[in-house]
């Protein structure tokens, strides 16, 4: 079995395992687990982790690092032409914008930076697409929070902090539309309720009543993230 690595969690109630589609295994515990705990967990588990990375192997053929020249971000519902411009007076990849094209420019020989330059504009058209969602999701059902952040999480599809700061990961973009949206209502309604109680859940479920089915979804839709990424 291939390694695994350890994330520590407020909120684990008990171990869980994450495998993710092209192989990352995750090991999910509660604060202050110890580490012959974590490893009696997935050695008692490795033959699902086995058998779970072995199906993943039958649906995802291992890919070799490609730039990407095409992006479709299935959240918003946009195509877009990635176009890439050497050019050596530069030492650092940058992008810009035209219409439905964004063209990356700079040392584009180096692959890592071209990533990089793509990570940046993907925060940029989050920030621009998914902070106004929220805001009018929270003005809508009355569940302010204080704040907004984007990242790209490795872990998680969004969280957020009992000062009231909600983290949205920007790989959002690749999901379905309703996934989104999903999302967005479930890190409101933890503004009521920091836990997933019956009560949160209740909650969730005036706002959504396909919640369960959304959030299985959810779950599985690592797969929508392209492996350039690099997220998993």
């Amino acid at each position: 079995m291939p390694g695994f690595s350890v994330r520590h969690s407020n909120r684990a109630r008990r171990l869980s395992i994450k495998v993710y589609p092209r192989g990352r295994v995750e090991v999910v515990v509660p604060r202050r687990t110890g580490p012959r705990a974590v490893e009696a967990f997935v050695k008692e588990n490795k033959d699902w982790i086995n058998r779970t990375l072995e199906s993943f192997a039958l649906e995802y053929e291992p890919e070799s690092f490609a730039l990407p020249t095409k992006i479709y971000l299935q959240g918003i519902g946009r195509t877009v032409i990635v176009a890439y411009r050497a050019d050596t007076s530069l030492k650092t990849v940058r992008y810009r914008e035209s219409g439905d094209t964004v063209i990356v420019y700079g040392p584009v020989r180096d692959g890592e930076q071209c990533i990089k330059a793509l990570r940046r504009w993907l925060s940029k058209l989050a920030r621009q697409e998914l902070v106004p969602q929220l805001r009018k999701l929270s003005m809508q059902y009355n569940l302010p929070y204080q704040k907004t952040q984007i990242r790209a999480q490795r872990t998680c599809w969004g969280s957020r902090s009992s000062a009231g700061t909600i983290s949205i990961n920007l790989c959002l973009l690749f999901v379905e539309p309703r996934v989104m949206r999903y999302l967005l209502i479930h890190e409101l309604c933890h503004g009521r309720h920091m836990n997933h109680s019956r009560s949160f859940w209740s909650l969730v479920g005036t706002l959504e009543s396909d919640y369960r089915r959304l959030d299985r979804t959810l779950g599985e839709s690592w797969r929508c993230v392209p492996g350039w990424f690099g997220i998993y």
